[in-house]
């Protein structure tokens, strides 16, 4: 079992940058997938990116490609996601997920969830 805690939110303008943590509990953190998704209010959750056990190999929703990074360091348990040209419509609470079998984008064969990050992009 793992827990998530994620940091790095806030109220930014639109075309800046964050980069959002996410803290995982336990020994075993290289053997899970990793990932974030979003959620808007008002809209259903959103798929943001994935990134496979040693970080070899990502994957990002076409929404944030370009201007999204996923990235982890098992030696810190920690997983991140480096935001750039920020826009109004990335506004949303942001979720890291784990999960130790599924590479991929489906929302429901990840396991794990964190409690959100709430990022706000005033225009």
């Amino acid at each position: 079992q793992v827990q998530l805690v994620e940091s790095g939110g806030g109220l930014v303008q639109a075309g800046t940058s964050l980069k959002l943590s996410c803290a995982a509990s336990g020994r075993t953190f290289s053997s899970y997938v990793m990932a974030w998704f979003r959620q808007a209010p008002g809209k259903e959750r959103e798929f943001v990116a994935v990134i496979s056990w040693n970080g070899g190999t990502t994957v990002y929703g076409d929404s944030v490609k370009g201007r999204f990074t996923i990235s982890r360091d098992n030696a810190k348990n920690t997983v991140y996601l480096q935001v750039t040209s920020l826009k109004p419509e990335d506004t949303a609470v942001y979720y890291c997920a784990a999960n130790r079998n599924y590479y991929g984008s489906s929302i429901s064969q990840f396991d794990y969830w964190g409690q959100g990050t709430q990022v706000t992009v005033s225009s």
